[in-house]
């Protein structure tokens, strides 16, 4: 399962919605979407270029893989 780690780097980061969205060019209420997931099925590659260039980070610093208990 992939963990979706946005809010966290944010965080760290100190960084609120409204200016990761001046910095990407992504809406407000879309990183607010974002920010929100635990979990991220799909992700739009021009989208994660913004995200890591903005925040200067790696796509690994905002996705991990742990496997899913549930599934063994």
């Amino acid at each position: 399962m992939i963990h979706w780690r946005l809010a966290i780097i944010m965080a760290e980061r100190n960084i609120r919605n409204k200016d990761l969205a001046a910095l990407t060019g992504i809406s407000e209420r879309s990183i607010s979407r974002l920010k929100v997931r635990r979990q991220v099925s799909r992700i739009d590659a021009e989208t994660l270029s913004a995200l890591c260039k903005a925040l200067r980070c790696q796509p690994g610093d905002l996705m991990i893989y742990a496997d899913d208990p549930s599934t063994d």
